[in-house]
């Protein structure tokens, strides 16, 4: 073996790596509560912190009715939109026949209001006008005058048959006198209910530019997927600026690709589609090249927190009715501090259980162990933290139940890594030939037992809603965690300790006592002739022994006995 793959040369980098990692998890987490508005105390669930609760009132006309389906829907989209930063099980729940509850954790701010009355209605139209936003035209007076509205006799068809969306012809003498009038201040509410296979007036959404756009050519239904980002040059650099990418479904792919392919080299404004959303264009790029596999990209005066916004929007649809947000207030937690210092008190009374239970088991191996679960919980403190900076996590009593189970399931690891390491010792190895076998035995059945740990946990996080989704994040989180402990700290710490004399010599308080494990082998392939005086020990030992065998170990060493009786009396 050469000097750099030793076992302590190993243990050495792996310990470091562990090192490593702590201190750029701390290093992100202080740099966040310094400068990126972040806590050390991770953020709190709806049943044990409160929050804000929104009552919205499905907007219907006179006489007309909500449906189930319509309210579930509405329901569905509406928990996506508010989960989609994270797990902060909220919970959405209808009331009555037309309104629907949504419980948020902590206080709801401006932004997620927005997310869960939003309809996000998104079009794609082509630009015909664009222009000044103002309203107003300098008089005979010298005085600012407002354009008037169009008279009812104004005509308000085209003059022609328009050949396409981008035809001047849709621009009729009353939709030219609308947009001399609009004031993009106080009609942008009439601008999101107007129809599709019209042409209409709109606005930037910062007012800066006022449009005429044409009918829609791409509706925001066949938008497949929708994510926030950086925008990237074609070169691949980065621009600095947050975009929302889009991904159509085939139907829009087509479609958007006809309508590149008609803009790309036109004279401006008319290579311009504009990309409105509830009534307000809130981008329209120069279509520089005809985009044909699907993928677009909306960029604007974004933040990271309003494209994240907007792409969740787009991303779980449209609802299916719009809604008016009928109250707002603030509720308290539902469980309380109470019943959180419980979850507290029982996680730290198992883990009181688990450290008597390994040392009375273990010995001294024992706090390896409760170094080990240590190492795991600054762990997966500082990751639960950065999760509810970063990710908008909240803590709940159902997460901290996945945290105290995890801490059995933790344990088993251990368990596993020791009991393989004392088998080694019975066959009679030494006790550093012993780690290395054992965990090359332990890590198999450690990686299948997380592997199915993770499993179940992914499932249940996907099939589940509410608190059930919270335990199922922690346990997965905690099951990674887990296995990154065992490897880069549980596994070299024994790799060191077994340099040790303490451990090497088999002390009787060390945990591995070769003896006391009822080992009868030793040396080089032989075994060990145990003397009167220690007779009744080796018997002790070789019971104890004989206990610890597996169902196969017991057969074998029945055959062989059989075997050996056989030729005893073929020699008689």
């Amino acid at each position: 073996m050469s000097p750099r793959s030793t076992p302590t040369r190993q243990a050495t980098r792996s310990l470091s790596w562990l090192g490593f990692i702590i201190l750029v998890l701390l290093a992100v987490l202080t740099g966040g509560v310094l400068w990126g508005g972040a806590s050390f105390i991770p953020k709190l669930a709806l049943d044990l912190e409160g929050g804000t609760q929104i009552i919205l009132e499905a907007e219907v006309e006179d006489g007309s009715s909500v449906s189930q389906e319509q309210l579930d829907q509405a329901v569905s989209i509406i928990r996506q939109r508010v989960n989609a930063s994270g797990v902060t099980e909220a919970e959405v729940t209808t009331e009555g026949g037309r309104n629907i509850v949504v419980a948020i954790p902590g206080v709801a701010d401006q932004e997620t209001r927005d997310r869960v009355t939003s309809t996000a209605k998104l079009s794609f139209r082509p630009v015909l006008v664009a222009g000044e936003p103002s309203n107003e035209f300098v008089g005979e007076d010298g005085q600012a005058t407002p354009y008037p509205s169009p008279e009812p006799t104004v005509p308000d068809e085209p003059t022609a048959s328009p050949t396409n969306a981008s035809d001047d012809s849709w621009i009729t003498p009353r939709l030219q006198q609308e947009y001399q009038a609009f004031d993009c201040d106080a009609e942008r509410a009439e601008a999101a209910n107007a129809p599709e296979d019209e042409a209409i007036v709109a606005c930037e959404a910062d007012g800066t530019v006022k449009y005429i756009l044409g009918p829609v050519e791409v509706e925001g239904a066949h938008i497949s997927d929708a994510s926030a980002g950086m925008g990237q040059t074609q070169t691949g650099a980065t621009t600095g600026q947050w975009v929302v990418n889009l991904e159509f479904d085939g139907t829009g792919a087509k479609a958007f690709a006809d309508v590149t392919s008609r803009l790309t080299g036109a004279e401006s404004p008319k290579n311009q589609f504009a990309i409105v959303l509830d009534g307000e264009v809130i981008s329209a790029p120069r279509s520089q090249a005809v985009i044909s596999d699907g993928k677009a990209q909306i960029s604007g005066n974004f933040t990271e927190d309003s494209a994240k916004a907007l792409a969740d929007q787009l991303k779980y649809g449209a609802l299916p009715i719009n809604f008016t947000e009928l109250s707002s207030n603030q509720i308290s937690a539902t469980l309380g501090s109470a019943q959180l210092e419980i979850g507290f008190i029982t996680g730290l009374i198992g883990l009181l259980l688990v450290v008597i239970y390994t040392l009375f088991q273990y010995r001294l191996l024992g706090f390896v162990t409760i170094l080990s679960l240590v190492i795991a919980a600054a762990l997966t403190y500082l990751v639960i933290a950065i999760l509810s900076w970063r990710e908008g996590y909240r803590l709940s009593l159902a997460g901290i139940a996945g945290l105290i189970v995890a801490i059995g399931f933790t344990v088993d690891s251990f368990i596993v890594y020791f009991e393989r390491i004392r088998d080694e010792l019975r066959d009679g190895r030494g006790l550093e030939s012993a780690v290395e076998a054992g965990w090359k035995r332990a890590a198999r059945t450690i990686y299948s037992a997380k592997g199915i740990n993770l499993l179940a946990a992914v499932v249940l996080y996907v099939l589940a809603v509410g608190n059930v989704r919270g335990f199922a994040f922690t346990l997965g989180v905690t099951t990674i965690i887990d296995v990154l402990v065992v490897v880069i700290f549980t596994h070299p710490m024994l790799q060191l300790l077994a340099k040790t004399r303490f451990f090497s010599s088999g002390h009787p308080l060390s945990g591995l006592d070769p003896e006391a494990l009822g080992a009868v082998y030793r040396g080089r392939a032989q075994f060990r002739t145990p003397v009167s005086a220690k007779r009744s020990k080796i018997a002790s030992s070789s019971k104890e022994a004989q206990k610890r065998q597996t169902i196969a170990e017991r057969k074998k060493a029945e055959l062989a006995s059989t075997g050996s009786a056989k030729n005893d009396e073929k020699d008689s």
